[in-house]
């Protein structure tokens, strides 16, 4: 992609399977990562991956719903990259029960993660790119919240939320020349899908069932993902900001 190599890159959740599929590509494209995750053993092990492919990767164990913490991490990166210029907001958090079976503690989890987090991202990262008057950010929702999903409500609500902030981002800094969109996966071969349907034969009935409903037969792979986010933080995407983009197979077809 254009554009690309030496920029300073931010990437949460990048402990996993998606997250290190962006890191690995952004690594490849040349880039500066710094890598964010509550998991500190698995971002460490992220960052010594990308860095066998020549990159140089900063990792931090960070509670991104902790907004100090956020702040300190995005700032000791800045002073270590001398730029942040791409925010990919990654991290995320469901377990599947309907919503009548949960309960605040729950609820407020859920929202920590997948909306209070991005959105402290947000409010660190923003400062610098409106001072550099360049930037990009890549928020990866969820088709969850697009069309809704049976046993994620709390979870299709924050990715729906997510989605409004960013088109809302995305004209608050255009201004600054700040380019903010949305990535929203369908269902995917991850850690986190593998704990929402659950092992077993039952999980496997389900992995089989979604395969059947996606045109393409098959369930994403963390692979499936990072294209899109290179391509919108290049220079290639120059001229798009505030838009929503599926990546499911063609299980979900928005206009």
């Amino acid at each position: 992609m254009r554009g690309l190599k030496g920029k300073a890159v931010v990437i949460t959740g990048a402990a996993g399977g998606f997250g290190r599929a962006l890191s690995r590509r952004f690594a490849e494209e040349g880039c500066t990562l710094g890598l964010l995750d509550l998991n500190a053993e698995g971002v460490e092990e992220t960052a010594a991956t990308v860095r066998e492919l020549g990159a140089d990767a900063h990792a931090y164990a960070v509670d991104i719903s902790d907004y100090g913490a956020v702040c300190d991490a995005v700032g000791a990166f800045q002073a270590a990259a001398g730029a942040v210029d791409v925010l990919v907001n990654n991290a995320g958090f469901d377990q599947f029960a309907f919503f009548l079976d949960t309960d605040p503690a729950f609820w407020d989890k859920v929202i920590a993660i997948n909306l209070k987090g991005p959105i402290n991202l947000h409010h660190a990262c923003l400062k610098i790119m409106a001072e550099q008057k360049s930037g990009r950010v890549i928020n990866i929702a969820s088709d969850a919240g697009r069309v809704g999903s049976s046993g994620e409500s709390v979870y299709s609500a924050c990715k729906g939320g997510m989605i409004a902030f960013t088109k809302t981002m995305a004209r608050e800094m255009a201004r600054s020349n700040v380019l903010v969109n949305c990535v929203s996966p369908g269902p995917a071969d991850t850690a986190l899908f593998h704990s929402f349907v659950g092992e077993g034969e039952a999980g496997q009935k389900v992995h089989a069932a979604l395969e059947r409903s996606i045109p393409l037969r098959r369930i994403a792979q963390p692979e499936d993902l990072p294209g899109i986010v290179a391509f919108l933080a290049s220079d290639d995407a120059g001229y798009i900001t505030g838009q929503v983009i599926s990546v499911s197979g063609g299980l979900t077809m928005a206009g």
